[in-house]
């Protein structure tokens, strides 16, 4: 299996090695037309200097011709074809479109020269040796005169700087390899780092260790960044998971290790057999199992079943069941139309687990408020007890957090009511806080979207 390096270095290089190959294509190309234009000219320029002499009257036989046949052939072709004029020692002529080099007699010139000169290119033969040539055509007084200028000067030189490139060309691309393979090198040298330190977190289970954070503002430093914020919160996790495991084992050994008492007490001497209390603690055993099984539902992602869930009508009818009550709960106001989306079973769980609560700290009254806010329903449970300390507001929603005047398994619970109560308000998109109420006491808020 090829490393990051390796591939990014290999692509890097083809990259380049095809934008060399066009780039040099296209400069070959523009270098090619640049010399044939400039070969094309000069035989313009030779074309028109004989054309010239036709015009002011000269005899075809008369015709001052280039001595250098070589590098500047001329033929004069009549308008039938038949060639009228032609340079020393040349043999042949190709891509003038004229039929042969043999001369006939010719007569007089006149005539006025062409402002438009056709080009094209061919092969002339001179003293047995053949070339190409690029030829300009002129007319002048129903003649054509073809001058040639040699490419082989156009051929050497695109020749020269193709087989120059092709020879800096596996140089430039092992540079090039070369550079991308360290620069690559370099910037992947932290990713190994935190690779190597995932690798020893895992191997150790230490999850308080962190992967290294380069200085850099890069992508890698987000990485690593990212990384140890996945690691502080999976640390987290686990330690909440460890507590609640301790917590839950703590609170589950007391009424077990009363029950058994009690049975053990039981069988040995019948008649001092405490039934009322091995039920309480069996219900006790019972309601504790139930909120944990809640609670590792909600950490499991279960999600609220949807449904329509009038939340006036579970007030009223919690209320009700709760008549004769040590405290009586209050139901002050409730709007109309005030229906949330959601579980009812979850939210009548919220609900009593607040009732409770309120009932276990009030001192002669709970009061129950449902009003409609904007686009949410607002839930309200207020008591005339002593309050939650500012600085506890947070904390009495974790798990099995009892406070001062709540320590007693007996009267307090297991410190679960509210947890569970937070957790479900979250998953139905809602808010749950405590505050201070006119009575003094404590103010329950519970928050959810309006239902739709």
């Amino acid at each position: 299996m090829t490393s990051v390096r390796a591939r990014t270095a290999l692509g890097a290089t083809f990259v380049v090695a095809l934008a060399l190959v066009v780039a040099g294509a296209a400069l070959l190309g523009v270098l090619r037309g640049n010399l044939v234009d400039q070969a094309g000219l000069q035989a313009e320029v030779s074309a028109r200097s004989v054309a010239s002499q036709i015009a002011d009257g000269t005899p075809f036989a008369g015709l001052d011709l280039p001595d250098d046949t070589e590098e500047h052939p001329v033929q004069v072709v009549d308008g039938e074809g038949r060639v009228v004029a032609v340079g020393e020692d040349i043999q042949a002529i190709a891509g003038t479109g004229s039929p042969g080099t043999k001369a006939v007699a010719g007569g007089a010139g006149g005539g006025e020269v062409s402002e438009d000169a056709d080009h094209s290119t061919g092969e002339v033969t001179v003293d047995g040796e053949t070339a190409t040539y690029r030829f300009a055509a002129v007319e002048v007084g129903g003649v054509t005169v073809y001058a040639g200028a040699p490419l082989a000067t156009e051929e050497a030189t695109v020749a020269g700087v193709r087989d120059a490139m092709l020879a800096a060309l596996p140089p430039l691309l092992l540079v090039v390899g070369g550079v991308t393979w360290l620069v690559t090198r370099r910037a992947l040298k932290p990713v190994e780092g935190i690779r190597r330190e995932m690798a020893a977190i895992t191997a150790s289970e230490d999850l308080s260790r962190r992967v290294p954070e380069p200085a850099t503002r890069d992508e890698v430093a987000r990485l690593a960044r990212t990384t140890n914020e996945t690691l502080a919160a999976l640390e987290g996790s686990v330690e909440r998971q460890r507590r609640f495991v301790a917590d839950a084992s703590h609170e589950l050994r007391s009424p077990i290790a009363s029950l058994r008492t009690q049975l053990e007490v039981g069988a040995a001497h019948p008649e001092l057999l405490d039934v009322p209390g091995a039920v309480a603690d069996t219900v006790r055993l019972q309601q504790l199992a139930a909120d944990l099984l809640l609670l590792a539902r909600l950490d499991a992602g279960e999600r609220p079943g949807r449904g329509r869930v009038d939340l006036g009508a579970l007030v009223r009818e919690e209320a009700a069941r709760r008549t004769g009550d040590r405290v009586p709960v209050r139901v002050e106001a409730v709007e109309a139309e005030v229906e949330v989306d959601g579980s009812r079973g979850q939210l009548a769980r919220v609900l009593g687990n607040l009732l409770d609560n309120a009932q276990r700290h009030a001192e002669t009254a709970v009061a129950v408020r449902v009003r409609r806010e904007g686009r949410h329903v607002v839930l309200t449970v207020a008591d005339d007890g002593a309050g939650v300390p500012e600085p506890e507001r947070e904390r009495i929603f974790e798990r099995f957090v009892r406070l001062d005047d709540a320590r007693s398994r007996d009267e307090g619970g297991a410190g679960l009511g509210l947890a569970i109560a937070r957790d479900v308000a979250v998953r139905h998109g809602g808010t749950l806080r405590v505050g201070r109420a006119p009575s003094g006491g404590a103010l329950f808020e519970l928050r959810l979207p309006g239902g739709g």
